[in-house]
This record gives structure tokens, sequence and C-alpha cells, in this order.
């Protein structure tokens, strides 16, 4: 028998995407309280950028303070590869500078009152949507895929009700799974799927059908906000990408045999522009029996998603016993 958590105890949250950090404060029920979004500057070494979020989270603790909130864990939601529960970072593709990064003791040592915990972003946003987004209304819900879909693109896998992490916590690096022998480069590989069927991707791929108009340095915000805006080439992109999103999933299909499979990010920005060429694929490719069993739909917990995520490293450890509360 554990001890209840007080009511007034809340979790601190990071969420590190390629593109931008939020810091944010939450309850054990996933309610986002206060969020600050920060740029995450990727390439810039981590010791340049780790006093910024140093002194945003530290903010947020003083404004709970002020509200007779006290944050019971700093829960972290990061890209991999990494070795979770060490919390080091290997070498993250869209972290350049924060490869080879003992994350987690650089945490402990800023914040030393609180314990920490990461967990992989894939992972994160499978549980998120798991305990509070899709599982909320199927309660038979059992097997589940989430796709972050970001700059980058991973995967976390709920199989029988569960994460897997793998021998070696890398479960759910389909970014680096090769679709096809040539095509652009991401996650250091030639065809990969991250250089098909993500945000870094899609510029790519933006570049290479219309270089008179997209380059390599477009911004993912400028693209996906012309495909938003249905701009007649930019959808043209996401259908491409769509095709190539699809001959991924038809493969997780098969290999993992989902109910569900949940994207984050440009997935809930985009929709039917990716899912509805990826539809067409799976149809074609993935075994009936296994794409009539699997919905494919945009986050239920929507643009929160990644906020809710961040909170689910220490939502979901078993020493905390802080989900337990809500169950």
């Amino acid at each position: 028998m554990h001890t209840a958590i007080p009511q007034n105890r809340t979790i601190l949250g990071l969420d590190v995407g390629g593109t931008k950090t939020a810091c944010v404060e939450g309850t054990l029920d996933g309610r986002i309280l206060q969020r600050i979004e920060i740029r995450t500057q990727a390439q810039l070494p981590f010791a340049e950028v780790f006093p910024e979020i140093v002194h945003h989270l530290n903010s947020l603790i003083s404004a709970a303070m002020r509200a007779g909130r006290s944050p019971a864990a700093l829960s972290v939601s990061i890209g991999g590869p990494l070795k979770i529960q060490e919390g080091f970072l290997i070498d993250p593709p869209h972290l350049p500078g924060w490869h080879r990064l003992p994350l987690k003791a650089r945490l402990r040592d800023a914040f030393p009152n609180i314990p920490v915990f990461i967990e992989h972003d894939g992972n994160a946003g499978a549980l998120a949507e798991f305990h509070f987004g899709v599982g909320k209304s199927r309660p038979n819900l059992q097997h589940l895929i989430f796709l972050t879909f970001g700059t980058g693109i991973g995967a976390g896998f709920i199989v029988n009700g569960k994460i897997l992490r793998g021998a070696s916590d890398t479960a759910g690096e389909i970014g680096h799974w090769r679709l096809a022998e040539d095509g652009p480069i991401g996650f250091g590989k030639r065809g990969s799927w991250e250089s098909f069927a993500s945000g870094a991707g899609l510029v790519q791929l933006a570049a290479q059908m219309f270089p008179s108009r997209w380059n390599a340095e477009t911004p993912i915000s400028a693209l996906v906000g012309a495909m938003v805006e249905n701009d007649r080439e930019a959808l043209q992109v996401a259908e491409f990408a769509g095709t190539w999103m699809g001959r991924g999933l038809a493969l997780l299909i098969d290999a993992l045999n989902p109910q569900v499979i949940v994207f984050g990010s440009l997935g809930v920005v985009l929709g039917e522009r990716i899912f509805a060429p990826a539809r067409k694929v799976i149809a074609a490719e993935a075994l009936p029996q296994a794409a009539a069993a699997c919905e494919i739909i945009p986050s239920v917990l929507g643009k929160h998603i990644g906020d809710v995520a961040a909170l689910m490293a220490a939502l979901t450890d078993p020493s905390l016993h802080l989900l337990n509360e809500q169950i």
C-alpha cells in the first residue's frame, strides 16, 4: 500500500523536439497548468542552451509554489536513440548539439530536490494517448502505435497493454528503416522512412520536386503552412510523402497488428493530406485482416500531445505510483 499523493502535487515536463522545446507543469491526470515554449536551437552545444531551459523550469516552479502547488518530479520526453533508465542521449539525429549527453545527470544537478525521469518521445506519446487520449474512450485497447511525425519520425509501441522498449531501448526507431534504395537522406541513411515522411523529409522532398520554390533551408513551418492552405504544389509534396508513409505503415501493421495508429504533431496539422494517400497504399500492401483491424487517426490530445507526453516518464514510473492515483 503506497501513500496517496497530495492534491497539490504536480509534474514538471520538458518536451524536447528538433525545432521547439516546451517547458510545462501538469496535473496527475494530464492537464497542463502552465507552459513556456522556446526554440530548441539544436545545432548549438547543449551547454549553451541548457541555462535557458533551467531558467524557464525554475520560473514554472516559482509560479507553482506561489499558487500552492509542489512539483513532485521532472519528466522529459526526447527523441532517441537514448539509454532510457540512465537518461543518456546517444546520438539523436535532430539534436546534433546534444550527442553523448548525460541529460538526466545534468538535470539532477540543476534540480537536486526532485527526481528526474526520461522517456523516448515515441514511447511518451504512446503512453499519453493510451492513458489520456484515445485509450480513455476505448477500455479494451491493448495494441497501439504512436508516431511522433515532427522534425523527425519515431514510434512508440503499446503491445498487450504495455510499452515496448526493446533490448537496447531502440524499439520504435522506425525513422531509420530504409524504404527505398534511392531517395533523400534522413537519420543517416538514404531512402530512410525519415527522409520521405518527417518534417525534415518534407522539406527535402519539396526541394527536390520544386527546386525553384523551396530549398533545403526552407523552414518546415513555411512548407506545412502552404500545405494547410491547400497550395497545389505543396499538396503534391504531401501526397508523395503520404504514399511513402503508407509503405512504412503497411510494414508496421503486418508486424504488430495494432488496433490503432495515432499520429502526433504534423499528423494533427495535415490530417488527410497525409492519411489519404497512406491508406491507399495500406489497402494495397498490408495483410487485409490486419489492415481492417487498424484505425489511423490524428492524436486525440491534438496540439497538446507533446505537452502531455512530457509528463509521462514520471507519471508511469512504478516507483512514484503517480498514475495509480488516477486509475
